[in-house]
């Protein structure tokens, strides 16, 4: 069980990590400031399709992620 505990405890400081370095730039960390997440709609489509990102409602800025966790 010691191998799943560590795998655990990396795997939440580098979500740590990450949402510190995403809240000292003021970008939302489940887009990285984008304000959208795009998806391939097909595997021989020449566009991708964009939905607005659910974390900061298409806003891409920390605070409104921070307002909605």
């Amino acid at each position: 069980m010691g191998l799943f505990n560590t795998i655990s405890e990396w795997n939440s400081a580098r979500q740590e990590k990450h949402h510190s370095k995403m809240k000292e730039k003021g970008y939302c960390p489940q887009c990285n400031g984008r304000g959208f997440h795009t998806y391939a709609g097909h595997e021989y489509a020449f566009y991708s399709s964009t939905l607005d990102c659910p974390g900061c409602n298409g806003s891409g800025t920390y605070v409104s992620w921070d307002e909605l966790q």
